[in-house]
């Protein structure tokens, strides 16, 4: 399992019975995690000393309780990156900060690519991989199909520095997108995706990954230049297997390019236990 030990502003102090207890910044929140299936003792004394606990509901959705005011958002840093995060629905902060392993791996590549390097991030949320790909030196076509997240991006980029860097702010469906880069003959030496589990398009079409992730990297590896550098599928649906990603990936990548194929979950350390909870799953295809 692949995780990062670099993190400053961002703490997983414990894990218990179904909930995280995490330091962002200055702000202690409680987040459910379906994962954390063991009940060991709530002892840390921060459990009883959060700031917000989010509690789902039985009929779906959940919300927020406050024990402390907090700001409607704040900031946090990785490193040179900065990243603007809030309580939001569906327990979310705007930011998987596991995907900093990804960012480290992706940055070192960009810059030692030794020449221009053109990235696709796809399902590109609050835009973490694309504030660090610009960081380092790339540029970024940004898709997501959410106004509001892609603003959102936006507001990471200004914080670290980079809102003048040479990026594409898309709003769309990312299959429509991509299958209109292929008509304009555009290529990438970067695809980065992180399609959801399950959702609908705007015409009510139902998107399962199971059902759509080989159909959908298939038509990712057509804008893939010359030349490419990476692929990276992340996936936190948990029938789907990072050995199945890397299956998909060497059937439609590998054979035309050669290259290495790797696959492994990422996940955070946890303070109170010095283990590690899993929490997401990767699958990269590499140049060499």
């Amino acid at each position: 399992m692949r995780n990062t030990v670099d993190w400053s502003d961002y703490e997983l102090i414990d894990c218990s019975d179904g909930e995280r207890l995490e330091r962002w910044g200055n702000i202690v929140l409680i987040r459910p995690d379906p994962q954390v299936i063991w009940k060991t003792p709530k002892n840390h004394p921060l459990w009883k000393n959060a700031h917000a606990r989010y509690h789902r509901s039985q009929t779906g959705g959940g919300k927020w309780e406050q024990y402390k005011k907090i700001p409607d958002a704040w900031r946090i840093n990785y490193k040179d990156l900065a990243f603007n995060v809030k309580p939001m629905g569906f327990k979310h902060t705007g930011l998987f900060p596991e995907q900093a392993v990804n960012w480290d791996f992706m940055m070192n590549l960009i810059k030692n690519a030794g020449r221009p390097v053109k990235v696709l991030n796809l399902f590109a949320y609050t835009g973490g991989a694309t504030v660090a790909a610009l960081k380092a030196g790339a540029s970024v076509v940004h898709v997501d199909a959410s106004k509001g997240m892609v603003a959102w991006a936006k507001e990471n980029a200004v914080a670290s520095g980079v809102d003048g860097a040479p990026v594409r702010w898309i709003v769309d469906d990312c299959i429509k997108f991509v299958n209109r880069e292929i008509r304009r003959g555009n290529k990438y030496d970067i695809i980065i995706m992180d399609p959801p589990s399950y959702g609908r398009g705007p015409g009510g079409e139902v998107w399962k990954l199971e059902d759509e992730i080989y159909s959908f990297a298939e038509i990712c590896s057509q804008v893939l230049s010359d030349d490419p550098l990476m692929v990276l599928i992340n996936s936190y649906t948990t029938g789907l297997s990072p050995s199945v990603m890397e299956y998909i990936l060497g059937s439609l990548v590998s054979k035309r390019y050669g290259g290495k194929l790797t696959c492994d979950e990422i996940g955070l350390p946890v303070t109170k236990t010095g283990m590690v909870l899993p929490c997401g799953a990767s699958a990269m295809w590499l140049k060499d």
